[in-house]
C-alpha cells in the first residue's frame, strides 16, 4: 500500500501489471489499439485536486477530498467568508428590491399583515420579514356580460317582458390593499354584481323605454348600483363605464315582437291623426263661438245705444214741450205724417173750373215710376 499513488480507490498504481496491456500484457477489450484512454478514478482524483486548489487548499495531494494519506483537509479562508457574505447579501437584495412602474402600486406585508401602499419608483421590502406584491391599478379590465352564454342575459321587466341584453363593464382598481385582501376572485365578483345589478334595474322599467329611449339611463342607474354594492364589499374596485351593447327581445319571438311594434306605431300614428282634426274642429268651433260672441256683443250694445238715443230724444221733446206746447204738438205732427206717409204714392189734385179736374186717361201711377226710373238714371 506504500507504493500506491493512486486515490482512494487504488487504481493508480500497478503500472508494470499484465492487466491494463501496457508492459505486453492483454489489452482491454474497449482500448483497442490506438491511443490510451485515461482511467475514471484519475479524472476524478485530477478534479478533487483542481477543487481543493479552488477552495484554498494545497494542490498535488493524493488524498482524497476531505484529507488522506500524504493530502491536507479543507480549510476555509476570510476571502471565502467574505464571498459567502457577498452572494448571500445579493441574492437577500435581489429577493427584497423590487420597482413599481406608474400605472401601478405596491402592497407591502408585514408578517403577512398588511403594512403600507408604496406609489412610483424602486423600493427596498427587507425579505421575508416583509414581502411585497406589485399590482396593475390604472389598466382597465373588462368583463362582458350576456355575450358569451345562452340566456345569460334574459332580464324580466316589470311588464312581464323578456329582453335580451349584452353590456360590458370596464373597471379598474382603487385600493390595491382591499382589492388583495378583501376579495378571492376579482372576475367572477365584478360578473356577478354585474348581473345581479342589471337584473334589479331591468326589473323596474317596462321594455318599451328599455328598447326605445332609456338605454343610457339604465347604464347609469346599473353602474351606480355597481359601484355601491363594490363599496360595501371593500372590493376597492372603480367602475369606469358600463357599455349597454344590445337589448332586444328573445330570438324565439322577435318576429311577433316588431309586428306588435309595428302595429303600436300604426296605432300611434291614427291617434296623432285624430288628435290633430280634434285640434282642428276644437279651433273652428272656438273661432264660431267668439264670432258669434262679438255679434251678439254689438247687437246688445246697438239695441242698447238706440233704446238710450230715443230715451235722450223724448226728454229733449217733453222739455220742449213743456215750453212751448203748441209748436212742439204741431212740429210732432207733421215729423208723424212725414214719417207714415213717406213711402205712399199719393196725388193731391185741385178742382178745376170746369169740374173734376181729373183726365180721365192720365196713367198716374205709370207717370209716377217713370220719374222713379228716370231718377234712377
Amino acid at each position: 500500500m506504500a507504493g500506491n499513488n493512486g486515490g482512494p480507490w487504488g487504481s493508480g498504481g500497478n503500472r508494470g501489471g499484465d492487466d491494463d496491456g501496457r508492459n505486453g500484457g492483454p489489452r482491454r477489450p474497449e482500448q483497442g489499439g490506438g491511443q490510451q484512454i485515461p482511467e475514471l478514478d484519475d479524472l476524478v482524483r485530477k478534479g478533487q485536486e483542481q477543487l481543493r486548489v479552488l477552495m484554498g487548499g494545497r494542490g498535488g495531494g493524493n488524498g482524497g477530498f476531505g484529507g488522506g494519506p500524504g493530502g491536507g483537509g479543507f480549510k476555509p479562508t476570510r476571502g471565502m467568508y467574505f464571498l459567502g457574505a457577498g452572494a448571500a447579501f445579493v441574492v437577500w437584495f435581489l429577493a427584497s428590491f423590487y420597482t413599481v412602474q406608474p400605472s401601478q402600486q405596491g402592497v407591502e406585508t408585514f408578517f403577512g399583515q398588511f403594512h403600507r401602499i408604496t406609489d412610483e419608483g424602486p423600493h427596498i421590502a427587507p425579505w421575508p420579514l416583509v414581502r411585497a406584491e406589485v399590482i396593475e391599478v390604472t389598466t382597465q379590465r373588462t368583463e362582458a356580460i350576456g355575450s358569451n352564454r345562452a340566456g345569460e342575459g334574459l332580464t324580466l321587466t316589470t311588464d312581464a317582458n323578456i329582453v335580451d341584453i349584452d353590456f360590458q363593464v370596464v373597471w379598474n382598481i382603487k385600493d390595491p390593499a382591499q382589492f388583495l385582501f378583501n376579495l378571492r376572485d376579482p372576475e367572477v365578483t365584478v360578473r356577478a354584481v354585474s348581473e345581479a345589478a342589471m337584473r334589479e334595474v331591468i326589473a323596474q322599467s317596462e321594455l318599451a323605454p328599455i328598447l326605445n329611449r332609456d338605454r343610457g339611463l339604465i347604464a347609469d342607474q346599473a353602474r351606480e348600483l355597481i359601484q355601491l354594492t363594490m363599496d360595501s364589499y371593500e372590493a376597492g374596485i372603480n367602475i369606469v363605464r358600463l357599455n349597454l351593447d344590445r337589448a332586444d327581445p328573445p330570438a324565439e319571438v322577435i318576429d311577433a315582437f316588431r309586428d306588435v311594434q309595428a302595429a303600436e306605431q300604426e296605432r300611434d300614428r291614427l291617434e296623432r291623426q285624430a288628435d290633430a282634426y280634434a285640434n282642428q274642429a276644437l279651433a273652428g268651433a272656438r273661432g264660431e263661438a267668439a264670432q258669434l260672441l262679438e255679434e251678439a256683443e254689438g247687437y246688445r250694445a246697438q239695441v242698447v245705444n238706440e233704446a238710450e238715443g230715443q230715451a235722450s230724444r223724448f226728454l229733449a221733446v217733453l222739455q220742449e214741450y213743456r215750453g212751448a206746447p203748441e209748436v212742439t204738438r204741431r212740429r210732432i205732427y207733421l215729423e208723424t205724417m212725414e214719417l207714415v206717409l213717406g213711402d205712399v204714392n199719393l196725388f193731391l189734385m185741385d178742382e178745376g173750373s170746369s169740374g173734376s179736374g181729373v183726365v180721365p186717361y192720365l196713367p198716374l201711377n205709370e207717370l209716377r215710376r217713370n220719374d222713379t226710373t228716370g231718377g234712377n238714371n
